[in-house]
């Protein structure tokens, strides 16, 4: 049922885009667009997919090593369950198909992906900030959101580096919490202190993973620049560091189908300077050819892990 209105929500809010957009104006957007960065746009997904593999073979311990090939098909897999399951739920069933195939424990598994995603959403953060401070012509809405963000990313390196304070937050939020979420923070908090106890007992294998994520998430957003440049539009690569992360932070909110909706509708606000709203459009179609063609390239290994997904969903 949630999928389903998350579908609904983001019918409703392409509905009312391209009811206020020229249509045949993003028609022509995409016929004029540069054939040559459009290839070398989306040829950047091949080696993303590539670094976030390896980055998930050298999260695992030594000693149950995953191989590239296993390691590159659960990403994969993870690709086509984030378009289904709820806020990037597709990402934590990596956890059980590690734990299945005899490389971990659970709790170990999971505390891998969890601080994957954490470094994920840390690197997006951090370029974003940059990006934000040298943002020229800040209004009140992008101080907020330079706060608010900067408040983010300083929290979340807490949560990383302080056990004390994570203690502090799983036990704060454990009591205020309902009863069934309660149980979930509860196995949360026990995986993140295995990952406190892993991660920081080696700095220099730390500090390959973070720095590996930074310039993971660089890439990520020199893919945005270039589809931009692929419509034959313009805005600053360092403009662009800010925007293109709040749009995705945008998407990732838990309302709408893999982001789509919320995720367009960003982007045409926040390239409003550079570009006009067909173009901010055709924008979003490209930036959500992002997820849709790895989970498609990811379909024929879905098979291998139906079974996981099944005990996943239940528990």
């Amino acid at each position: 049922m949630k999928r389903l209105i998350s579908i609904a929500v983001s019918l409703i809010i392409l509905t009312i885009i391209y009811t206020k957009i020229d249509f045949l104006g993003l028609i022509r957007v995409f016929e004029n667009s540069d054939r040559g960065w459009t290839i070398a746009s989306f040829a950047m997904l091949i080696p993303l997919v590539l670094i976030t593999s390896w980055r998930l073979q050298e999260l695992t311990p030594s000693g149950v090593r995953l191989r590239f090939a296993e390691a590159n098909r659960l990403i994969l897999a993870a690709s086509v369950l984030n378009m289904v399951l709820p806020s990037k739920m597709g990402d934590l069933a990596k956890a059980y198909f590690m734990r299945d195939r005899g490389h971990l424990s659970g709790s170990l598994a999971l505390s891998l992906v969890v601080f994957e995603k954490a470094c994920d959403l840390l690197s997006l953060l951090l370029w974003c900030i940059f990006g934000l401070c040298l943002y020229p012509d800040k209004n009140f809405l992008f101080w907020v959101m330079t706060v608010a963000v900067s408040s983010s990313f300083i929290f979340g390196i807490l949560l990383l580096s302080s056990r004390k304070f994570a203690h502090l937050f799983f036990d704060l939020t454990g009591r205020i919490a309902p009863k069934k979420i309660g149980v979930k923070l509860d196995k949360m908090r026990f995986s993140w202190g295995e990952m406190h106890e892993y991660f920081w007992s080696d700095r220099r294998q730390l500090a390959k993973i973070c720095l590996t994520s930074i310039f993971l998430w660089f890439c990520h957003l020199l893919q945005i620049w270039f589809f931009i440049l692929a419509l034959k539009a313009w805005t600053p690569f360092l403009a662009n560091l800010a925007l293109s992360p709040l749009a995705i932070l945008a998407g990732l909110m838990p309302l709408t189908f893999a982001g789509v909706g919320t995720r367009d509708a960003a982007l045409i606000l926040f390239y409003q300077p550079y570009f006009n709203e067909a173009t901010g459009a055709a924008l979003g179609l490209l930036c959500t050819s992002r997820y849709f063609i790895p989970a498609i390239a990811g379909l024929p290994f879905l098979s291998q892990y139906l079974a996981t997904v099944r005990n996943f969903k239940k528990s």
